[in-house]
């Protein structure tokens, strides 16, 4: 049995996964703040989850963490996790030493990926499928997952599509850039386009729109097309068999993926080379309340398919 624990800015969620690959038991409890705090935060999930399982830490073959930041998974340590107050941490070795368990460190958006491969794999049954996991929260960034392993890179930043440049004339990104896809495709640039007091900026926008608001229909049109570019982006460089939308704005849902396969299909009757690669097919969503992260944290560092 494995464990695997999401520790995201305000919540940590963990989930247990048998050797038949079926997800078990499930917590959720608030994160600390600092070091110190989401070293506390991690302990006290594995006491909670060995308590609901009846096990020792021990019982656990690996433990995975999914964590925002910059994550050298070789060495579990975490830096620039600003949300957490986290500017350099040796994570993985001090839970390993806690618990006397080996644990594994990943990115949290990369940890996502393997959680959205392990779905689409388990409900396919297919080995080794290629995936890309398009992540739209508050910015924009993807994992990528081919022939059944994460595709890390060798600074660790494969799949940060975020910060690539798509208008120079844009708004300038918190990356020092200008015109980023995340300028235009995340919740950050939703807010920024679309000021609201709603609690979810993005779902007052669709709704705007849906009803007939001109310059929201502009608004949520800019959104879509930036979103459809980045699975244009992710399909023609890793050519996957699926993207898959998930992060806080996935919960958007049949609306987000519709207009996003809308303008891919638009693109596609304007070039005859698109077309032939139905981008519009390869687009679905992540199911609202699958805990992705928390998953694909318990499969770091497994192969998860066999060599066909």
């Amino acid at each position: 049995m494995r464990l695997g624990i999401d520790i995201g800015g305000t919540k940590t969620a963990a989930v247990a996964i048998g050797a038949d690959g079926e997800l078990s038991d499930q917590v959720r409890m608030p994160t600390g703040f600092g070091a110190e705090a989401v070293v506390a935060t991690a302990l006290r999930t594995v006491d909670r989850m060995t308590e609901i399982a009846g096990v020792e830490a021990s019982a656990f073959s690996s433990i995975g963490i999914g964590i925002p930041g910059a994550v050298d998974s070789r060495t579990g340590r975490v830096a620039h996790a600003v949300n957490l107050g986290l500017e350099g941490l040796e994570l993985g070795s001090r839970l390993a030493d806690r618990l006397g368990v080996d644990v594994r460190v990943e990115n949290d958006v990369k940890a996502a990926a393997l959680g959205a491969h392990h779905l689409l794999g388990v409900a396919d049954g297919i080995l080794a499928h290629s995936m890309a996991y398009l992540n739209l929260g508050t910015g924009l960034a993807a994992g990528i997952v081919l022939d059944g392993r994460l595709l890390r890179g060798e600074q660790g930043v494969a799949g940060e599509i975020g910060h690539i440049p798509v208008d120079p004339a844009g708004d300038r990104c918190g990356c020092g850039q200008r015109g980023c896809l995340e300028t235009v495709a995340s919740g950050w640039a939703v807010s920024r386009s679309w000021p609201t007091e709603h609690p979810l900026p993005a779902r007052a926008l669709f709704d705007a729109a849906d009803a007939g608001d001109v310059r929201a229909i502009a608004v949520r049109e800019r959104f879509l097309t930036g979103v459809a570019a980045a699975v244009r982006l992710l399909a023609l460089t890793t050519d996957v068999d699926d993207v898959v939308i998930g992060g806080g704005l996935a919960a958007l849902g049949d609306p987000l993926v519709s207009g996003t396969r809308r303008i891919l299909n638009g693109w596609a009757a304007e070039s005859a080379f698109l077309a032939s690669l139905d981008l519009a097919a390869r687009v679905q969503v992540i199911p609202i309340g699958f805990p992705a992260a928390a998953v694909g944290a318990a499969l770091v560092g497994e192969h998860q398919w066999p060599k066909s």
